[in-house]
């Protein structure tokens, strides 16, 4: 997930980040294995060369490997008719996304998890506290059923169908099931124990004992210590609340696609950039209205993204703006999509898992398995507030005296749906400076070549299309192969930059597709390589145009491949600690976050920035207009991440959800300390708050202002060599690449930290970078 920075300047509340959505267990993190090369691709043989000879995209069930009597019997009460032409279950190099259909949902994952019940049956009764007997097998039975349930998963996120839905509704019990099976095994937590306390404990790799400690947490908080009517209790909170996170995050979908405004009168869009019209437009088009123009319409808003920030940012009919805010800050808070009940049940059912556990309340939970705890949360969160405040009161003061000099008759009134507005205002006079007017120079396709080049400069990596070596789920998917200095392949990754609001999840996001792994090695390799894909919803091509981006968007696709290069430049070949696995929640934004800060290098912003139809280099005095507007209204935004991650916070410690205060007596009170402007009454944002209520990130929030500490801390270290000086620059991201990308989660986020700092983290560098270190003082 990424921060607010990565979103167009006075973005509302409620879509003040972007979304990376993956699991911390280690038993639900997304993760697809690689099969057998399909005969029908090996006429592509400009793709297939960026395979190695002994490529690890191989066997899913290798000769070797018989199955049991067990997993024989599982498999004979199942009709074998049901993995017939299922591409879920056939052979594959890459998942299958173009072929899997919903109808292919139910018949794979049943015939899979019956199968793995069997291996699971195997394990138990054979298993010994060692490495091959213990920790190999149970990472073939994670990834097995991860192969399939990460693709269907994925689809779901983005090219989502009420039949896809209907189908894991239908199986997600079963897939609960058997992982609260997996995670409550007695005997695989007594094997784990038992290397955790034999004679042979301090001769293993720190990997190796992050994995064994990690394990036996892991099935702590998976309930292995409860015992019947307890154990039955558990597993139905894990149930019901599997369902609600998955209601949720469909209700949000729903209710954003269900907003659509209709204009005819041009009149009522001024303001609107050309862009924005374009866009519009072309939404009408898709609605049915054929002949619509950005020049005549009918122009169509919604509220993705792209079109929500247009109207917010530019639109000079207040009368839409309101309209079109409210209906983003209510979204699924009425009617069949309200998921107010959903986050009271949420709430309930998360504490009285906490107490079963023998926890006083779900932070507690969450920060059993993350570098933090909530005393220390609560200090850094108060510690920015405070540095924030004053510079957001000044902020809105600086506001108001614009909007007044500028003959607004709202100015000594304004609303929220006149922030953003007037922000954009005052930012355009102050910097002189138009984000609509940078939009031809970010194109993406130059956006990337720079951002490739950059990750060569620093990490030594190159980077090539592979269009073609594997599947895609929509023809705007691009493919790309990672290649170290000896031009061997080290890793790949999708990218689907654009926004499709009928079918696609909001927000951006990485996830785990393969995980670099020795045990799944295959043909001789080594390790099997990592594979990622990187999502985004930016704007995407308008006419003969490129998706012609926004310095925020720019921002954003700098964010997600931070996340991914993690993944991708891992040493680590224990599968469970591998790339993005097995870090503490609260350090997975360190190198995402750090990307972020190469934005506004120069070498790098003049690299990217180069005019789509002149080849004009962007001029270095807009660079300069760009730098200086960096922290304009810095207090603000940082207050408003402070509110998110202090609501969260209390809702998961010292709120009752049996009481009789509500979730937005919360929020309100939270937004007092938090907002200059207090929130509308009928605000109620937190029913799209998704990070917390469906997306993993529950009291866990904090995790971005946690996590800007150390990048920022870790982006001041190029800083101190010289950002000029481009050797110091190599070496300096060598050393990065060796330590925060390479370890993984085989050491400890504050060891791997030291390793590259050479000490401990300050908060300095963030409230310098923010400009708010005069208050902090």
């Amino acid at each position: 997930m990424g921060p607010p920075r990565g979103i167009p300047f006075a973005f509302a509340s409620a879509i003040a980040m972007v979304l990376l959505i993956f699991s911390a267990s280690l038993l639900r993190l997304p993760l697809v294995r690689a099969r057998l090369p399909n005969p029908t691709t090996c006429g592509r043989s400009r793709a297939l060369l960026l395979l190695p000879a002994s490529s690890p995209l191989r066997a899913f069930c290798p000769a070797s490997r018989r199955p049991s009597p067990a997993t024989c019997s599982a498999y004979a009460s199942i009709s074998m008719a049901a993995t017939d032409d299922n591409p879920l279950l056939a052979d594959f190099d890459f998942p299958p996304f173009d072929r899997v259909e919903p109808r292919h949902v139910r018949p794979a994952v049943r015939t899979l998890l019956a199968r793995l019940e069997g291996e699971l049956a195997d394990l138990e009764k054979g298993v010994q506290p060692t490495w091959g007997k213990l920790v190999e097998p149970l990472e073939r039975i994670v990834d097995s059923l991860e192969v399939v349930w990460g693709t269907v998963d994925h689809l779901k996120a983005v090219k989502d169908s009420s039949d896809l839905r209907a189908a894991v509704e239908d199986v997600q019990p079963d897939k609960v099931k058997f992982q609260l099976r997996l995670g409550q095994s007695k005997p695989i937590y007594e094997a784990f124990k038992a290397i955790r306390n034999s004679s042979d404990w301090e001769s293993l790799s720190d990997a190796r004992k992050r994995i064994v400690e990690g394990q036996i947490k892991e099935a702590v908080l998976s309930g292995v210590a409860l015992e019947d009517e307890q154990r039955e209790k558990f597993n139905q909170i894990e149930q019901e609340l599997e369902k609600l996170t998955q209601k949720f995050s469909e209700n949000v979908l729903d209710a954003t696609k269900k907003f659509e405004k209709l204009i005819t009168n041009k009149n009522e869009i001024d303001g609107l950039p050309a862009t924005a019209l374009g866009l519009a437009a072309q939404t009408a088009v898709s609605k049915g209205h054929e002949n619509a123009s950005a020049e005549n319409g009918p122009w169509i808003i919604t509220l993705d993204a792209p079109s929500y920030i247009a109207v917010m940012q530019h639109a000079r009919n207040r009368a839409l703006r309101e309209e079109v805010y409210r209906a983003y800050l209510t979204r699924a808070s009425s009617g069949d999509l309200d998921n107010t009940n959903i986050i009271s049940q949420i709430l309930k059912l998360r504490l009285e898992k906490a107490k079963l556990l023998g926890y006083k309340n779900y932070a507690e939970v969450s920060m059993a398995q993350k570098m933090a705890t909530v005393d220390r949360v609560e200090e850094l969160l108060e510690k920015l507030r405070a540095a924030s405040w004053d510079h957001a009161v000044q902020d809105m003061e600086d506001l108001k005296a614009f909007a007044k000099g500028s003959g607004s008759p709202e100015a000594n009134e304004l609303a929220h749906w006149d922030l953003t507005f007037w922000s954009e205002r005052l930012r355009e006079s102050k910097y002189d400076i138009n984000e609509e007017d940078l939009r031809p120079y970010f194109a993406l396709p130059k956006v990337m070549d720079g951002l490739f080049s950059l990750a060569n400069k620093l990490f030594g990596v190159s980077i090539e299309p592979a269009d073609g070596l594997a599947p895609v789920w929509n023809s705007d998917v691009k493919f790309y192969c990672v290649k170290d200095s000896s031009n061997s392949p080290v890793a790949y990754f999708y990218f689907d930059p654009y926004s499709r609001p009928s079918e696609k999840r909001g927000g951006a996001w990485m996830n785990v597709v393969f995980s670099r792994s020795r045990v799944l090695a295959r043909n001789g390799s080594p390790v099997r390589l990592p594979v990622a894909h990187m999502v985004c919803n930016q704007t995407p091509p308008v006419g003969d145009k490129p998706s012609l981006m926004t310095f925020r968007e720019v921002e954003t696709v700098f964010h997600e491949f931070g996340h991914a290069l993690q993944h991708m430049l891992t040493k680590q070949d224990e599968g469970f600690v591998a790339g993005i696995r097995g870090i503490e929640w609260d350090a997975v934004e360190l190198p995402s976050q750090f990307m972020e800060n190469w934005c506004y290098h120069k070498n790098t912003l003049l690299s990217i920035a180069k005019h789509y139809e002149t080849s004009e280099l962007l001029p270095e005095e807009i660079y300069a207009k760009l730098v200086a507007a960096k922290n304009f209204r810095a207090g603000t935004f940082s207050l408003r991440q402070i509110r998110f991650a202090s609501v969260d916070l209390e809702l998961h410690t010292t709120y009752d959800p049996n009481g009789s205060l509500s979730i937005y007596d919360v929020d309100r009170r939270v937004a007092e300390r938090t907002q200059v402007l207090a929130p509308l009454p009928e605000d109620k944002f937190l029913c799209s708050f998704s990070h917390i209520f469906a997306g993993g990130y529950a009291a866990g929030y904090y995790s971005y202002k946690w996590a800007e500490v150390l990048s920022a801390d870790a982006f001041s270290a190029f800083e101190d060599v010289g950002l000029d000086n481009e050797k110091a620059i190599e070496e300096t991201g060598r050393r990065f690449r060796e330590t925060v990308l390479a370890l993984g989660g085989g050491k400890a986020p504050l060891e791997v930290f030291v390793s590259f700092r050479g000490r401990e983290p300050s908060p300095e560098a963030l409230l310098r970078h923010n400009g708010l270190l005069p208050v902090a003082a």
